[in-house]
């Protein structure tokens, strides 16, 4: 068991496992989602951020390439790894 993922300021409550690769993505009250290097157990890049509340829940697409997110603002985004913007904002 290694060391504890630290970088969110609040509480996580989603976390997916890209299951052929070796990351984790997180979503916390802090409104952010961080992309962690299962191997090493450092984030990878800076926060997406782009919520305007807390993230409920998040998901790797079925080929990895793309992040989704939920949010207490109604709002659905989706990401990709190399922008950390959202791309696709939906309205709930």
């Amino acid at each position: 068991m290694g060391s504890p993922l630290e970088g969110h300021t609040a509480l996580v409550i989603s976390i997916a496992f890209l299951s052929y690769g070796k990351l984790i993505i997180s979503g916390s009250l802090d409104g952010t989602i961080r992309v962690w290097d299962i191997e090493t157990g450092q984030q990878i890049g800076d926060p997406f951020v782009g919520h305007a509340k807390l993230v409920t829940s998040v998901a790797f697409s079925p080929n990895g390439k793309l992040i989704l997110s939920g949010s207490s603002d109604h709002i659905l985004c989706v990401w990709t790894h190399e922008t950390n913007s959202p791309n696709m904002p939906v309205p709930l």
